[in-house]
């Protein structure tokens, strides 16, 4: 016998295809930074497939502007009647605690809808760079300072640093830039020590003997680097850091609106080509229920405003 939950899903696949047919005008995915970022790739690989299923227009929009902020706050004022969804990166949750006041409630501002993707950060330092391990960085960085670059404050890779100081228990010099590609460019330049960067990113300049790879943010070895540690193994086990995109809708949509959109982006997430996209992008497919996304949500809350408030990072 079917559940009361999968009872439920099939009459929101039945009905909610008609509450997007008596729409006006698109979907529109609001992306809140610029086209090129991951969240923007990530909403124009999986908009085809959503406006084949609603058969309806889906656009996507993006709003970029106070490191994701203005298209964040628009999504939040929107109507909940399907038409606005937001693709954002987990900087949805850390730009809560890095703006005085609080730019957006991440918790009640907005319906969790599903947890898309996440990818692996990695720990890489210049080649002149006198460490071969995350331990002898941190010996380094005691005897004299260790600059490290980022896309910019409050991104994953600038916390994820960040979060390696604080456990490790050394001061790192952060050097933010405007972009990933500046940064990159600086730490294969050999003027920036180290760098978080997503694993994809490193390995083929770590293949051409450009950069080294130390630690690893996920819980276990990543398959594309088995000989690269976990930040765990390298005796620092409360790193565990990465990257994560979900999609939100505005407060207030209706279960059958939230079931609907989520039924159809997991079974985007099952189609045979999906994986391979995603992996071309550093990305790991996940999806799961809303539920899964807001326990995401109030878990990496809690951590990252306590990195963020030992560390004294502040938006500027």
């Amino acid at each position: 016998m079917p559940t009361r939950r999968q009872l439920g899903l099939v009459a929101a696949a039945l009905a909610a295809p008609r509450l997007a047919a008596a729409q006006d005008g698109p979907v529109t995915l609001v992306v809140p930074f610029t086209p090129g970022t991951g969240m923007d790739i990530l909403a124009r690989l999986f908009s085809p497939y959503l406006q084949r299923r609603l058969d309806h227009p889906v656009v996507v929009d993006n709003k970029p502007g106070a490191s994701g902020n203005i298209g964040t706050q628009q999504v939040g004022r929107a109507q909940p009647d399907g038409r606005t969804l937001m693709v954002h990166a987990n900087t949805f949750v850390t730009n809560v605690p890095l703006f005085t006041p609080a730019p957006y409630d991440p918790i009640r501002g907005f319906t969790p809808i599903i947890l898309l993707t996440d990818g692996d950060l990695v720990l890489c330092t210049n080649m002149d760079v006198q460490a071969a391990t995350a331990a002898q960085l941190v010996e380094l960085a005691r005897r004299g300072p260790v600059d490290y670059a980022s896309p910019g404050i409050g991104t994953p890779q600038h916390l994820a640093m960040a979060l390696f100081g604080l456990e490790a228990k050394v001061e790192l010099n952060h050097i933010p830039y405007r972009g990933s590609a500046p940064a990159l460019q600086d730490l294969v330049g050999k003027r920036v020590h180290a760098m978080a960067m997503p694993i994809t990113t490193a390995l083929p300049l770590a293949a051409q003997g450009r950069i080294r790879m130390m630690a690893v943010g996920s819980p276990r070895r990543v398959p594309t680097a088995p000989d690269v540690p976990t930040f765990a193994e390298a005796g620092f086990p409360g790193v565990q850091v990465g990257f994560w995109y979900p999609v939100f809708g505005p407060p207030g949509m209706a279960p059958a609106l939230v079931d609907r959109f989520n039924l159809i982006l997991n079974e985007w997430l099952r189609e045979p080509d999906t994986a391979a996209r995603l992996r071309d992008q550093g990305m790991s497919p996940r999806g799961g229920t809303p539920q899964v996304l807001a326990e995401l949500v109030r878990d990496d809350l809690a951590r990252w405003t306590r990195v963020i408030r030992e560390a004294k990072i502040t938006a500027e």
